[in-house]
């Protein structure tokens, strides 16, 4: 099994910045991609960012500029800085890990879950 770690919840000031942790652990073979998705109260999970294994990152447009993702693959290890954050940035963040755990065998697993609460 894999099991996914994430840690760097909490509350900040708007303006604030915050990083997430997230780590795999398990048997893992080789990592795909590791990102971040969030998740606020009567939405739609959303895209935040991802890296795959050869470094190419994806973001949201609505952290765009503000948020950076990177990666420590010998690791894996992915790290989620959050610069001036906002209110509307509130919401349960994923970590979310897709990798094979084996040469065939493919795998998709998702965090528990850490809450990022941005006070107006």
């Amino acid at each position: 099994q894999v099991q996914v770690g994430e840690s760097g919840g909490g509350l900040v000031q708007a303006g604030g910045s915050l990083e997430l942790s997230c780590v795999a652990s398990g048997s893992i073979f080789r990592i795909v991609a590791m990102g971040w998705y969030r998740q606020a109260p009567g939405k739609q999970r959303e895209l935040v960012a991802t890296v795959n294994s050869g470094g190419a990152t994806t973001y949201g447009d609505s952290v765009a500029g503000r948020f950076t993702i990177s990666r420590d693959n010998g690791a894996n290890t992915v790290y989620l800085q959050m610069n001036s954050l906002k209110p509307e940035d509130t919401a349960v963040y994923y970590c979310n890990v897709r990798a094979y755990s084996d040469y065939i065998r493919h795998l998709e697993v998702w965090g528990q879950g850490t809450l990022v609460t941005v006070a107006s």
